[in-house]
Protein backbone atom coordinates (compact mmCIF):
# COMPACT_ATOMS: atom_id res chain seq x y z
CA UNK A 1 0.00 0.00 0.00
CA UNK A 2 1.34 3.44 -0.99
CA UNK A 3 0.55 6.75 0.69
CA UNK A 4 -1.52 9.40 -1.06
CA UNK A 5 0.74 11.85 -2.97
CA UNK A 6 1.56 14.88 -0.85
CA UNK A 7 1.04 17.54 -3.53
CA UNK A 8 -0.61 18.11 -6.89
CA UNK A 9 2.76 17.91 -8.65
CA UNK A 10 3.42 14.60 -6.91
CA UNK A 11 -0.01 13.43 -8.06
CA UNK A 12 0.79 14.28 -11.68
CA UNK A 13 4.07 12.37 -11.41
CA UNK A 14 2.52 9.37 -9.66
CA UNK A 15 -0.17 9.07 -12.32
CA UNK A 16 2.42 9.44 -15.07
CA UNK A 17 4.32 6.54 -13.48
CA UNK A 18 1.19 4.48 -14.22
CA UNK A 19 1.23 5.72 -17.86
CA UNK A 20 -1.69 8.04 -17.18
CA UNK A 21 -0.98 11.52 -18.52
CA UNK A 22 -3.36 14.21 -17.30
CA UNK A 23 -3.52 17.97 -17.02
CA UNK A 24 -3.12 19.82 -13.73
CA UNK A 25 -6.84 20.50 -13.28
CA UNK A 26 -7.71 16.78 -13.33
CA UNK A 27 -4.75 15.95 -11.10
CA UNK A 28 -5.92 18.64 -8.66
CA UNK A 29 -9.46 17.32 -8.30
CA UNK A 30 -8.17 13.73 -8.00
CA UNK A 31 -5.69 14.84 -5.32
CA UNK A 32 -8.44 16.64 -3.37
CA UNK A 33 -10.74 13.63 -3.67
CA UNK A 34 -8.11 11.43 -2.04
CA UNK A 35 -7.09 14.04 0.52
CA UNK A 36 -10.64 14.86 1.65
CA UNK A 37 -12.14 11.40 1.24
CA UNK A 38 -14.79 12.68 -1.17
CA UNK A 39 -16.17 10.70 -4.13
CA UNK A 40 -14.93 11.91 -7.51
CA UNK A 41 -17.50 12.38 -10.28
CA UNK A 42 -16.07 12.47 -13.81
CA UNK A 43 -18.13 13.38 -16.86
CA UNK A 44 -17.03 13.49 -20.48
CA UNK A 45 -17.27 11.82 -23.84
CA UNK A 46 -16.56 8.09 -24.08
CA UNK A 47 -12.88 7.24 -24.47
CA UNK A 48 -11.32 10.30 -22.84
CA UNK A 49 -9.77 8.42 -19.90
CA UNK A 50 -12.39 8.52 -17.14
CA UNK A 51 -12.24 4.80 -16.42
CA UNK A 52 -8.47 4.68 -16.86
CA UNK A 53 -7.80 7.16 -14.07
CA UNK A 54 -9.56 4.85 -11.60
CA UNK A 55 -7.27 2.02 -12.72
CA UNK A 56 -4.24 4.31 -12.45
CA UNK A 57 -5.16 5.49 -8.94
CA UNK A 58 -5.69 1.91 -7.75
CA UNK A 59 -2.32 0.86 -9.15
CA UNK A 60 -0.64 4.00 -7.81
CA UNK A 61 -1.88 3.32 -4.25
CA UNK A 62 -1.55 -0.46 -4.40
CA UNK A 63 -5.28 -0.85 -3.75
CA UNK A 64 -7.80 -3.29 -5.11
CA UNK A 65 -9.97 -1.96 -7.94
CA UNK A 66 -13.64 -2.95 -7.74
CA UNK A 67 -15.71 -2.02 -10.78
CA UNK A 68 -19.49 -1.71 -10.91
CA UNK A 69 -20.41 -1.51 -14.59
CA UNK A 70 -23.76 0.24 -14.79
CA UNK A 71 -26.51 -0.63 -17.25
CA UNK A 72 -30.19 0.04 -17.79
CA UNK A 73 -32.27 -1.86 -15.25
CA UNK A 74 -29.48 -2.24 -12.68
CA UNK A 75 -31.06 -2.41 -9.23
CA UNK A 76 -29.76 -2.11 -5.70
CA UNK A 77 -29.86 -5.83 -4.92
CA UNK A 78 -27.88 -6.77 -8.02
CA UNK A 79 -25.24 -4.18 -7.23
CA UNK A 80 -24.89 -5.35 -3.59
CA UNK A 81 -25.40 -9.12 -3.28
CA UNK A 82 -27.33 -12.22 -4.18
CA UNK A 83 -27.85 -15.58 -2.52
CA UNK A 84 -26.40 -18.75 -3.98
CA UNK A 85 -29.71 -20.57 -4.36
CA UNK A 86 -28.11 -23.69 -5.85
CA UNK A 87 -25.82 -24.12 -2.87
CA UNK A 88 -28.71 -23.41 -0.50
CA UNK A 89 -30.86 -26.12 -2.09
CA UNK A 90 -28.02 -28.63 -1.90
CA UNK A 91 -27.49 -27.74 1.75
CA UNK A 92 -31.17 -28.32 2.53
CA UNK A 93 -31.01 -31.77 0.94
CA UNK A 94 -27.84 -32.71 2.80
CA UNK A 95 -28.62 -31.39 6.29
CA UNK A 96 -31.65 -31.03 8.51
CA UNK A 97 -30.50 -27.93 10.36
CA UNK A 98 -28.65 -25.37 8.27
CA UNK A 99 -28.44 -21.57 8.30
CA UNK A 100 -29.26 -20.72 4.69
CA UNK A 101 -28.60 -17.01 5.16
CA UNK A 102 -25.01 -17.03 6.30
CA UNK A 103 -21.86 -15.77 4.61
CA UNK A 104 -21.33 -19.28 3.24
CA UNK A 105 -24.13 -18.72 0.73
CA UNK A 106 -23.66 -15.02 0.11
CA UNK A 107 -22.40 -13.87 -3.29
CA UNK A 108 -20.91 -10.42 -2.87
CA UNK A 109 -21.37 -7.91 -5.66
CA UNK A 110 -19.24 -4.75 -6.14
CA UNK A 111 -20.89 -2.44 -3.59
CA UNK A 112 -20.72 -5.01 -0.81
CA UNK A 113 -17.16 -5.99 -1.77
CA UNK A 114 -16.15 -2.34 -1.43
CA UNK A 115 -17.49 -2.25 2.14
CA UNK A 116 -15.36 -5.15 3.31
CA UNK A 117 -12.03 -4.63 5.14
CA UNK A 118 -8.93 -5.11 3.03
CA UNK A 119 -5.36 -5.51 4.38
CA UNK A 120 -4.09 -3.38 1.47
CA UNK A 121 -6.36 -0.51 2.51
CA UNK A 122 -9.75 0.71 1.35
CA UNK A 123 -10.32 -0.34 -2.26
CA UNK A 124 -11.02 1.92 -5.23
CA UNK A 125 -14.70 1.57 -6.15
CA UNK A 126 -15.33 2.50 -9.77
CA UNK A 127 -19.01 3.11 -10.56
CA UNK A 128 -18.74 3.23 -14.34
CA UNK A 129 -21.23 4.91 -16.71
CA UNK A 130 -23.73 5.87 -14.03
CA UNK A 131 -25.83 7.67 -16.65
CA UNK A 132 -26.95 4.27 -17.98
CA UNK A 133 -28.95 3.57 -14.81
CA UNK A 134 -32.23 5.15 -13.69
CA UNK A 135 -33.23 7.52 -10.88
CA UNK A 136 -34.22 4.85 -8.29
CA UNK A 137 -30.71 3.40 -8.43
CA UNK A 138 -29.24 6.89 -8.10
CA UNK A 139 -31.34 7.43 -4.96
CA UNK A 140 -30.07 4.17 -3.48
CA UNK A 141 -26.50 5.05 -4.38
CA UNK A 142 -26.86 8.46 -2.74
CA UNK A 143 -27.77 6.77 0.55
CA UNK A 144 -25.04 4.15 0.25
CA UNK A 145 -22.35 6.78 -0.41
CA UNK A 146 -23.60 8.98 2.43
CA UNK A 147 -23.07 6.31 5.08
CA UNK A 148 -20.76 3.91 3.23
CA UNK A 149 -23.05 1.13 4.36
CA UNK A 150 -25.54 -1.29 2.83
CA UNK A 151 -28.33 -3.35 4.34
CA UNK A 152 -29.01 -7.01 3.62
CA UNK A 153 -32.42 -7.93 5.09
CA UNK A 154 -31.30 -11.37 6.25
CA UNK A 155 -28.00 -10.17 7.76
CA UNK A 156 -28.60 -6.55 8.73
CA UNK A 157 -26.53 -3.44 8.15
CA UNK A 158 -22.96 -3.78 6.89
CA UNK A 159 -20.77 -0.68 7.18
CA UNK A 160 -17.34 -0.13 5.73
CA UNK A 161 -14.64 0.04 8.45
CA UNK A 162 -12.84 2.46 6.13
CA UNK A 163 -14.67 4.28 3.31
CA UNK A 164 -13.64 3.13 -0.16
CA UNK A 165 -12.14 5.54 -2.68
CA UNK A 166 -15.12 6.18 -4.94
CA UNK A 167 -14.89 7.29 -8.57
CA UNK A 168 -18.08 7.68 -10.61
CA UNK A 169 -18.12 8.23 -14.36
CA UNK A 170 -20.77 9.39 -16.80
CA UNK A 171 -20.83 9.81 -20.57
CA UNK A 172 -23.66 12.30 -20.06
CA UNK A 173 -26.25 10.46 -22.11
CA UNK A 174 -28.59 11.90 -19.48
CA UNK A 175 -28.21 14.26 -16.54
CA UNK A 176 -27.34 12.74 -13.17
CA UNK A 177 -29.32 14.18 -10.25
CA UNK A 178 -27.82 17.20 -8.50
CA UNK A 179 -28.15 15.57 -5.07
CA UNK A 180 -25.67 12.89 -6.05
CA UNK A 181 -23.30 15.35 -7.70
CA UNK A 182 -23.26 17.46 -4.53
CA UNK A 183 -21.79 14.51 -2.65
CA UNK A 184 -18.84 14.48 -5.02
CA UNK A 185 -16.03 16.58 -6.36
CA UNK A 186 -16.75 17.15 -10.05
CA UNK A 187 -14.62 17.36 -13.17
CA UNK A 188 -15.39 17.43 -16.88
CA UNK A 189 -12.80 15.35 -18.74
CA UNK A 190 -12.38 16.90 -22.18
CA UNK A 191 -10.50 15.75 -25.25
CA UNK A 192 -6.81 16.61 -24.82
CA UNK A 193 -5.05 19.15 -27.03
CA UNK A 194 -2.43 18.01 -29.54
CA UNK A 195 0.56 18.13 -27.20
CA UNK A 196 -1.25 16.34 -24.38
CA UNK A 197 -2.51 13.62 -26.69
CA UNK A 198 1.03 13.16 -28.01
CA UNK A 199 2.22 12.63 -24.43
CA UNK A 200 -0.55 10.10 -23.84
CA UNK A 201 0.24 8.19 -27.03
CA UNK A 202 3.96 8.14 -26.29
CA UNK A 203 3.18 6.76 -22.82
CA UNK A 204 0.80 4.06 -24.10
CA UNK A 205 2.50 3.20 -27.40
CA UNK A 206 6.14 4.19 -26.88
CA UNK A 207 7.28 2.01 -29.78
CA UNK A 208 5.53 4.30 -32.29
CA UNK A 209 7.90 6.66 -34.10
CA UNK A 210 7.38 10.36 -33.41
CA UNK A 211 6.54 11.13 -37.05
CA UNK A 212 3.80 8.50 -37.16
CA UNK A 213 2.47 9.54 -33.75
CA UNK A 214 2.18 13.15 -34.88
CA UNK A 215 0.22 12.13 -37.96
CA UNK A 216 -2.05 9.83 -35.96
CA UNK A 217 -2.81 12.44 -33.30
CA UNK A 218 -3.22 15.19 -35.87
CA UNK A 219 -5.61 13.08 -37.96
CA UNK A 220 -7.73 12.06 -34.94
CA UNK A 221 -7.88 15.65 -33.73
CA UNK A 222 -9.03 16.72 -37.20
CA UNK A 223 -11.70 13.99 -37.18
CA UNK A 224 -13.12 15.46 -33.98
CA UNK A 225 -13.89 18.69 -35.86
CA UNK A 226 -15.91 16.78 -38.47
CA UNK A 227 -19.66 16.22 -38.32
CA UNK A 228 -19.55 12.65 -37.05
CA UNK A 229 -22.10 10.59 -35.16
CA UNK A 230 -19.41 9.47 -32.69
CA UNK A 231 -16.13 11.31 -32.42
CA UNK A 232 -13.07 9.15 -31.64
CA UNK A 233 -11.71 9.29 -28.12
CA UNK A 234 -8.17 8.93 -26.83
CA UNK A 235 -8.75 5.20 -26.50
CA UNK A 236 -9.31 5.04 -30.26
CA UNK A 237 -6.13 7.05 -30.89
CA UNK A 238 -4.13 4.47 -28.94
CA UNK A 239 -5.90 1.52 -30.60
CA UNK A 240 -5.30 2.96 -34.07
CA UNK A 241 -1.60 3.55 -33.41
CA UNK A 242 -1.19 -0.04 -32.21
CA UNK A 243 -3.01 -1.33 -35.29
CA UNK A 244 -0.71 0.68 -37.55
CA UNK A 245 2.34 -0.65 -35.73
CA UNK A 246 1.06 -4.21 -36.16
CA UNK A 247 0.89 -3.50 -39.91
CA UNK A 248 4.43 -2.03 -39.92
CA UNK A 249 3.09 1.32 -41.13
CA UNK A 250 5.66 4.12 -41.10
CA UNK A 251 3.53 6.97 -42.44
CA UNK A 252 -0.17 7.44 -43.02
CA UNK A 253 -1.60 7.22 -46.51
CA UNK A 254 -5.21 7.47 -47.78
CA UNK A 255 -5.13 3.73 -48.49
CA UNK A 256 -3.91 2.83 -45.00
CA UNK A 257 -6.48 5.15 -43.44
CA UNK A 258 -9.28 3.59 -45.48
CA UNK A 259 -8.18 0.07 -44.48
CA UNK A 260 -7.98 0.83 -40.75
CA UNK A 261 -10.85 3.28 -40.15
CA UNK A 262 -12.63 0.62 -38.10
CA UNK A 263 -10.07 1.17 -35.36
CA UNK A 264 -11.12 4.79 -34.83
CA UNK A 265 -14.69 5.09 -36.13
CA UNK A 266 -17.41 2.74 -34.92
CA UNK A 267 -20.35 3.67 -37.13
CA UNK A 268 -20.65 2.88 -40.83
CA UNK A 269 -22.08 6.30 -41.69
CA UNK A 270 -19.00 7.94 -40.18
CA UNK A 271 -16.68 5.57 -42.04
CA UNK A 272 -18.37 6.30 -45.36
CA UNK A 273 -17.75 10.03 -44.91
CA UNK A 274 -14.00 9.39 -44.80
CA UNK A 275 -13.78 7.10 -47.79
CA UNK A 276 -12.03 8.13 -51.00
CA UNK A 277 -10.87 11.72 -51.43
CA UNK A 278 -12.07 12.88 -48.00
CA UNK A 279 -9.34 10.93 -46.20
CA UNK A 280 -6.66 12.38 -48.51
CA UNK A 281 -8.02 15.90 -48.07
CA UNK A 282 -7.97 15.60 -44.29
CA UNK A 283 -4.51 14.02 -44.28
CA UNK A 284 -3.10 16.81 -46.45
CA UNK A 285 -4.60 19.37 -44.09
CA UNK A 286 -3.09 17.60 -41.07
CA UNK A 287 0.38 17.43 -42.63
CA UNK A 288 0.27 21.13 -43.45
CA UNK A 289 -0.62 21.93 -39.82
CA UNK A 290 1.94 19.72 -38.11
CA UNK A 291 4.82 20.41 -40.55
Amino acid sequence: MTDIPKSIDAMVTALADQSYVCDRSLATVAFLSLKLGRPLFLEGEAGVGKTEIAKAIAAMLGRRLIRLQCYEGLDAATAVYEWNFTAQMLAIKGEQDVDLYSDDYLIERPLLQAMRPDPAGAPVLLIDELDRTDEPFEAFLLEALSDFAVTIPELGRIAAPEPPIVILTSNRTREVHDALKRRCLYHWVDYPNFDREMEILQARAPEAATALSREVVGFVQALRTEDLFKKPGVAETIDWAKCLLALDVINLSPEVISDTLGAILKYQDDIQKLQGSEAKKLLDQVRAEIA
